[in-house]
């Protein structure tokens, strides 16, 4: 061999040997607790997603000139929308100020009024796509087509996990929403980032989680059982070299027997006073807002409620159904924010309350319709609440035009929310990246701006 040969081999096994020691510590423990950029304000987010869209002019977005130009054509060039719409629509409810704030909130979310002073109303969101699919991906995983890591998965891979017996990312839903599990996915990070569906349709544990309990055999069979498939792991990967989804996959494995230990505790409601599960026990949503709070409770990085099964929010063809939808959400989510703040946790976890996109102020016109009070879907402009974690409460921000259409001052991104929600948990999210086919990427894609007005 000669100087010049073994230089090379010296070179490339120096270099092999240090990628597979950066490969092995990156897999070593994936969920270890981690210190972000920056001091955060939040550990935690909550995400309540009423998916389908719900309509901001019926709720948070009031607009007088609705009622005043109700059954004529909004003024101007015909709008194109999703579907054929036609003339305004006034919201067949009436809007009240509440708080010290005076924020006007609609009457279907009374309780949520009385608290609206621990929000931010951002009346001025506004996403890219009017179909579903598309702005679920956005609003989720940061980008339109599937294959991209979700937002819960970036918090987890950017701050692990503080309770290694649970999922750091859990996704509460009695059923589907459109597209599934492609909104809590991992993506092309390792699969321990995903999140974990658990149909929270009924209230005891080994209903809501599967194979809970082994009826096989006891937990310390069981633990023999994982200990021989440990070693033969560790055997495998000792001659095969390191191998970052094995590992991935084991340490799925490992967090879903962990889990088992845990689960019949955390998801049992029933665990709690009668007087505190009242106020959540009206709706498979209301349940899931206390799950969210006892996942919380126990270090879980983020729970995201699903409101339910494929779009319930969705109504083209009569708007009047949001009253039945609020109904069961307005009570939960004002237990929830209570609950958190009167155990502490309020001022570290981030609430999120929004839909893929919102609804027009015309009533949709298509031909479709049976009874033609509903409204078509609404990219331009709709509204995000954000609560607790470093969120200035009780004010509003930006606005959409007079019929609340567009949003026309300091309009709010998809990514502009994603960059602010992972700066409250202490991100840089222009450097919260990761390394995937030659590129880094990060949940905001090439954009986002974090909107600093709305930081206590």
């Amino acid at each position: 061999m000669n100087r010049r040969r073994m230089l090379e081999t010296l070179g490339g096994g120096f270099g092999m040997a240090a990628l597979r020691g950066v490969l092995q510590g990156s897999a070593a423990d994936p969920l270890a607790p981690r210190a972000p950029h920056f001091p955060a304000k939040a550990k935690h987010v909550i995400f309540l997603f009423l998916n389908g869209g719900m309509s901001q002019v019926d709720t948070f977005d009031p607009k007088p000139a609705l009622i005043k130009y109700d059954g004529t054509p909004m003024p101007g060039p015909k709008i194109k929308t999703d579907r054929a719409s036609g003339s305004l629509m006034r919201s067949p409810w009436e809007f009240r100020p509440q708080g010290k704030s005076g924020i006007e909130v609609t009457e279907i979310f009374p309780e949520v009024g009385k608290r609206i002073d621990d929000f931010c109303v951002i009346r001025s969101m506004y996403t890219d796509i009017g179909n579903h699919g598309p702005s679920l991906q956005i609003m989720n995983c940061g980008h339109q087509l599937p294959g991209r890591p979700s937002m819960g998965a970036w918090v987890t891979y950017g701050l692990g996990t503080e309770n290694r017996n649970l999922p750091g990312f859990i996704v509460l839903c009695p059923g589907f929403p459109v597209l599934g599990s492609s909104l809590w996915s991992a993506g092309y990070m390792p699969s321990i980032y995903q999140g974990v569906h658990i149909l929270n349709e009924a209230v005891e544990p080994e209903k809501l989680i599967q194979h809970l309990r082994n009826a096989e055999c006891a937990p310390e069979e069981q633990k023999r059982q994982l200990a021989l498939l440990e070693k033969l792991n560790h055997k495998y990967m000792a001659r095969a070299g390191a191998d970052v989804q094995l590992e991935s996959a084991v340490r799925s494995m490992e967090s879903a027997f962990r889990l088992q230990s845990e689960a019949m505790d955390v998801f049992d409601i029933r665990k709690e006073p009668e007087k505190i599960r009242a106020r959540y026990d009206i709706s498979d949503f209301g349940r899931g807002c206390l799950l969210a709070r006892r996942l919380v409770e126990r270090g879980v990085r983020m729970v995201q409620i699903f409101y339910g099964n494929f779009q319930p929010w969705d109504n083209h063809d009569d708007i009047r159904v949001h009253a039945k939808l609020a109904a069961k959400t307005d009570g939960p989510i004002a237990a929830l924010i209570d609950d958190l703040k009167q155990r502490g946790l309020f001022e570290e976890t981030l609430v999120i309350i929004g839909s893929e996109f919102g609804r027009t102020p015309m009533i949709q016109n298509s031909g479709l319709e049976k009874l033609g009070r509903g409204r078509d879907h609404n990219v331009p402009g709709f509204t995000v609440l954000m609560a607790g974690g470093g969120v200035k409460g009780g004010c509003t921000y930006g606005a959409t035009d007079d019929f609340g259409f567009k949003a026309v001052d300091k309009p709010v991104h998809v990514h502009d929310l994603h960059a602010t929600a992972l700066h409250l948990l202490g991100f840089d999210h222009t450097r919260l990246t990761y390394r995937h086919a030659g590129r880094d990427f990060r949940l905001t894609d090439v954009h986002g701006n974090v909107v600093r007005d709305i930081l206590a």
